[in-house]
């Protein structure tokens, strides 16, 4: 009995640190962040999603029931209901609309002629281990494509050998910022938005991947391993590839999915703590900004604030395209799962 007595009291201990935890972490995001409400439902797992150039709608990549492999899928905000508008066949990721919102931009694939063979692998390990645990996959079939906003109309944009993804436009639409493995290593390239005039920004040694235009078009920022493998940090290039900055340099600290807000004086990333390694309690990711100091030809990192302080996993944050919400991949869903999460940016608007 006394031992049953002293169990139940450390366990009450634990669940009244967890609420005390929670009460702060809610107290800290409100400084930040109002109204904060899950916005995916009904499919195992979703998140890395981007508003609509008008901001009613979004786009995400989720895991359908009883398939292995993320598919893209669109859903208006004020609604629940998601359309898949890839071929269901494949992996799929890094979505985007087209400026004038009626295309969306994203990887696939459902071209791989050992398409079958890779299904069943996957679900064996899935099987194996129950839920995977979510992994970049540099898929060497993978292309980039636009599709209608139904799903018709599917037009490829890359064929070259190797992994080609992670796409994103210019404000004006005219250019395509992606990661291609083309030449032996991930870098960043840049092509017009039929897929034409393809010319490469970067070519280092290591991951350089998910890259964003600023809003005015002249540079791009995006994540790189190139000082140690799996350590990203942030990077920003200018859009001519001349001048380069490290904007993050902490190989303590994983640092990864920049994205700029539409003023262009700061940009939003998610970052945790690896210096006890990737499974310690500590390596939790949170969200933060990082002010930008322009110079003429130049950027410098500025002031750090940390946004989110929940106990889930925060990764991947966008700004809808007017600055006044955030959108998020978390796990501070009922379940654990990831999906998404919007919140009102309490910053202000994109003149801010």
């Amino acid at each position: 009995m006394k031992r049953t007595l002293i169990t139940t009291a450390i366990l009450m201990s634990i669940l009244v640190g967890e609420v005390f935890a929670q009460d702060d972490s809610a107290k800290l995001e409100a400084k930040h962040l109002a109204n904060i409400r899950q916005v995916t439902f009904g499919l195992p797992r979703a998140g890395e999603g981007y508003f609509s150039p008008d901001g009613k709608s979004i786009v995400y990549q989720a895991y359908p029931v009883g398939y292995p492999f993320y598919q893209i899928y669109t859903q208006p905000l004020d609604g629940k209901t998601p359309t898949r508008i890839s071929t269901g066949r494949g992996r799929t990721t890094c979505s985007y609309f087209t400026v004038d919102g009626k295309r969306i931009l994203f990887a696939s694939s459902h071209l791989d002629p050992h398409m079958a063979e890779t299904e069943r692998k996957a679900r064996e390990l899935a099987a194996e281990g129950g839920r995977r645990r979510y992994e970049w996959d540099f898929d060497p079939y993978m292309d980039i494509y636009t599709v209608n906003l139904d799903g018709t109309d599917l037009k490829r944009l890359t064929d070259a050998p190797g992994y080609d993804a992670e796409g994103s436009y210019s404000s004006d639409g005219k250019q395509i910022v992606f990661t291609s493995s083309r030449d032996g290593d991930p870098d960043l390239y840049i092509m017009d938005a039929d897929g034409s005039n393809v010319r490469q920004l970067t070519n280092v040694d290591g991951y350089d991947g998910g890259p964003f235009f600023s809003p005015d078009n002249q540079w791009v920022i995006f994540r790189s391993d190139r000082q140690k493998e799996h350590m990203l940090q942030l990077f920003a290039i200018s859009a001519d590839g001349r001048t380069e900055v490290q904007l993050t340099n902490n190989l303590n600290q994983v640092n990864w999915c920049p994205y700029f807000h539409p003023s262009g004086k700061y940009l939003i990333w998610s970052g945790a703590d690896y210096s006890e390694g990737p499974r310690s309690p500590k390596a939790k990711f949170q969200l933060f900004t990082l002010e930008l100091l322009w110079g003429d030809d130049t950027v410098k990192a500025g002031d750090v604030t940390q946004i989110t302080f929940d106990t889930a996993q925060d990764v991947l944050p966008v700004f809808s395209p007017d600055g006044t919400k955030l959108m998020w991949t978390s796990t501070r869903s009922e379940d654990g799962s990831s999906q998404l999460w919007i919140a009102d940016w309490l910053r202000g608007a994109k003149a801010e």
